[in-house]
């Protein structure tokens, strides 16, 4: 069901007056993120009208941004994602870790977005990898993905990486090494390591000047100071934690469509928006998962959803050891031979053939009315300058 307050009212309620009072402030990314959510599904944008063979039913459908912060815009290209994944499923348990970073961190990837989330992918990716291969450990070569969130409930800037990790390795010699009952990798090594790496390419990073600094960090920028920083942060805890496995491949694909194509606040959390504030529901992780409510100004709202908007050509989901796109494909198939070598039965065949069924969709040619096709009548033409329409900001 659609939801009857969007993130699209509020951008097309407040957004002219939130441009004109940052003008100074907001990027192209952020103005290209606000426009394209402002229009989205809108005449401006053209369309066409659709019609049914078999009834009178018809109807107008608008074109979409597909910008990828447009909470309206994920939903076929999550399905779509989702098919092409199920490919790459195996029948052995997953498990979801978990990297965050220190708030000190997350200020500091403000500044440097670009930077400092690949840092964080590079960082996330060593350490899974590196302790993965010890011996000691599971002693051959992992798969995952990893996908970059940037929010916390409350839309605050939050960094941090969920891994979807099949449980276990591909050895050397070309055996699979599964992993122990409910148990992945100690996420206290996890976290020691992550935070070594991590720092170490940060400290990289400023030495290289490649980290820019205003504001209240604005004296980071000085070799001493930053230094102190680094220091500090040595001595925090950084958290990682990894959640137990699931239950079957479906289990698998459900789950990662929670997290894969997410924007940092969906509609069906909007309660209510009106000149004074937005009202929208989140989880207090603090106190018990309690669900509360929460009211900004509109212009805070915005500026904490932009917040979240990521570089052009950033890419937030990356795929790792043999999952990686070189060779999934082979790694795949090698794993899959050997998962039925050592359980030859026709179940664990059958298991691993489930992996490739096909998910339901949306088939959107289909009449919503008794089920015909629905052709298009007619084009309806994008907003251009000179027509009656005024034709709207895309700065």
């Amino acid at each position: 069901m659609r939801s009857k307050l969007e993130v699209a009212d509020i951008f097309r309620r407040h957004g002219h007056a939130y441009r004109q009072a940052h003008d100074g402030h907001i990027g192209r990314v952020e103005r290209r993120v606000m426009s394209a959510i402002e229009l989205c599904r809108t005449a401006a944008l053209g369309g066409h009208i659709e019609a049914c063979e078999d009834c009178a039913h018809a109807r107008v459908a608008y074109n979409s941004c597909r910008n990828r912060h447009c909470p309206k815009c994920q939903s076929a290209t999550r399905e779509r994602w989702l098919a092409d994944r199920q490919a790459d499923l195996l029948p052995v348990p997953y498990f979801h870790v978990v990297f965050t970073v220190p708030s000190e961190v997350a200020e500091i990837a403000f500044h440097n977005k670009a930077v400092v989330y690949t840092i964080l992918f590079d960082a996330v990716a060593a350490t899974l990898k590196t302790i993965a291969a010890d011996p000691k450990h599971l002693g051959g070569e992992i798969g995952f993905l990893a996908i970059l969130h940037t929010w916390g409930q409350a839309l605050t800037h939050h960094p941090h990486i969920h891994c979807l990790v099949p449980g276990g390795a591909l050895s050397r010699d070309g055996r699979w090494l599964g992993c122990q009952p409910n148990f992945f990798l100690p996420v206290h090594v996890l976290s020691r390591l992550f935070r070594r790496l991590f720092l170490e390419r940060l400290q990289a990073a400023h030495v290289a000047g490649r980290l820019h600094f205003s504001g209240e960090l604005d004296g980071f920028d000085d070799a001493d100071v930053f230094a102190a920083a680094i220091r500090k942060l040595r001595r925090k805890n950084w958290i990682v934690y990894a959640k137990p496995p699931f239950g079957s491949p479906e289990h698998v694909l459900a789950y990662l469509g929670r997290y894969t194509h997410r924007v940092a606040i969906a509609n069906s959390r909007l309660v209510s928006a009106d000149e004074i504030s937005v009202t929208f529901r989140w989880r207090d992780y603090r106190h018990g998962n309690a669900s509360k409510l929460m009211a900004l100004d509109p212009h805070e709202f915005i500026r904490r959803f932009l917040i979240h908007s990521l570089p052009d050509g950033f890419h937030r989901i990356r795929h790792y050891g043999f999952l990686a796109n070189g060779c999934r494909r082979a790694r795949l198939a090698t794993i899959r031979h050997l998962l039925i070598l050592e359980t030859p039965t026709a179940a664990a065949a059958a298991e691993v053939g489930d992996t490739t069924r096909q998910l339901p969709h949306f088939d959107p040619t289909q009449c919503p009315c008794c089920g015909g096709i629905l052709r298009i009548t007619a084009a309806l033409p994008r907003w251009r300058i000179g027509r009656l329409q005024p034709w709207p900001d895309t700065s």
